[in-house]
């Protein structure tokens, strides 16, 4: 590997986890501390890490939410398949909650047009969606726009929840571990999620492999709310047996994504 790719995925790991430290970093890229540190102070110079004792951590808000566009470039393939493979679950005439997000999206698009379901969002654009499918029932929740999110908060949408009673809810997030459970980077989103869960007898998170191991802002739930994870990471990923030890199911979705070694 050559330093650049490195010094790219040690960024990775500071946005996902936060952190990142020399020993743990020279192990897994095969190189000595002194090229890590070296590593460190580079990403430091362009604004990417700040420098603390045997390590470094992201200068990244945990609240920090790049917009929905700019996330839908992130990992699109793996989106667009984790999407199809949450299509593929889904029953004639359920009654659905498919929460906002790029994979979540990415999962309207691939659902059949001539699938009976009722579902109820409360994103703009898998509203949008689904509108181009006739036997689908499309229910959306009030609520205020956030700027740039296309999604519904505030207490109306909210309330929206308070008097249904579904079969699932699809879920994304932006991190998920075994020990913080659900977390997303704003606040009013995170109430959003956490309605639609008490609302629903099964919970599936769609999450590509970058979002597990990863902390934002607010908590949304226990990971033992989670019924099914459905993600491109590979069985040997470090946070899998955690989540699976916590009796979620996992689906993995191939060419699962290895982390570097």
């Amino acid at each position: 590997m050559d330093s650049k790719t490195r010094r790219s995925a040690i960024a990775q790991q500071l946005s996902d986890q936060g952190e990142a430290y020399i020993v743990e970093l020279a192990n897994t890229f095969k190189t000595s501390e002194m090229t890590i540190r070296r590593d460190l102070d580079l990403l430091e110079l362009e604004g990417l890490a700040r420098r603390v004792r045997g390590g470094a951590i992201s200068v990244q808000s945990r609240a920090f939410e790049p917009p929905i566009l700019q996330r839908a470039s992130n990992a699109p393939e793996a989106k667009r398949r984790i999407g199809a493979a949450a299509a593929a679950l889904l029953r004639e005439n359920e009654s659905v909650v498919i929460d906002g997000g790029t994979t979540t999206h990415e999962m309207a698009k691939a659902i059949a047009d001539n699938f009976p379901l009722t579902v109820i969002t409360s994103s703009l654009l898998i509203a949008t969606e689904l509108s181009t499918k006739p036997l689908i029932n499309t229910i959306v929740t009030g609520g205020s726009v956030r700027v740039g999110e296309m999604s519904l908060v505030g207490p109306r949408a909210l309330d929206s929840y308070n008097d249904l009673h579904c079969d699932v809810l699809f879920l994304s997030v932006a991190g998920v571990t075994s020990k913080e459970g659900l977390t997303e980077y704003n606040l009013d989103d995170a109430y959003v999620k956490r309605a639609a869960i008490e609302s629903v007898r099964r919970v599936v998170v769609l999450a590509d492999a970058s979002k597990l191991g990863h902390v934002s802002f607010a908590s949304v739930s226990e990971i033992q709310r989670v019924d099914l994870l459905v993600t491109n990471a590979s069985p040997d990923n470090e946070h899998i047996k955690p989540i699976k030890d916590q009796g979620v199911e996992v689906l993995h979705i191939e060419p699962f994504h290895r982390e570097s070694n």
